[in-house]
């Protein structure tokens, strides 16, 4: 790993912590219950992909939390900067991550073809 790498997984592992610190400062209590799963960065660190746990979240739910989100993206991109001194804070993008559904359906469809007779 080189020190451009270094640096990139210390900036992700920064904002893993201070994302839901911001998230929690917000006065809308519905951002309070959401966990940060994961924090990558683009190489130049200009955008940054949050990946939310999806929970038991319905679609019309996960929405709703996607557009609150967008709306407190400043409040929680200056929250960030205030709070670590940078000049320039990556342009947050808000997702739900799906992979941990996706992998348990695989690992379902893989039992039911292991009990099936050949």
């Amino acid at each position: 790993m080189n020190e451009a790498q270094v640096k990139l997984k210390r900036t992700e592992s920064i904002l893993l912590e201070l994302i839901p610190e911001a998230l929690g400062a917000l006065n809308d209590k519905r951002l309070h219950e959401l966990n940060v799963i994961e924090v990558k960065c683009s190489r130049g660190k200009s955008d940054a992909k949050v990946y939310l746990d999806p929970a038991s979240f319905s679609d019309e739910e996960k929405k709703t939390y996607i557009s609150l989100l967008k709306k407190a993206r400043p409040i929680i991109e200056t929250h960030c900067l205030k709070d670590q001194g940078w000049y320039r804070c990556p342009n947050f993008t808000f997702e739900f991550d799906e992979q941990l559904k996706k992998s348990q359906s695989m690992e379902e469809l893989f039992r039911k073809i292991a009990k099936e007779p050949q």
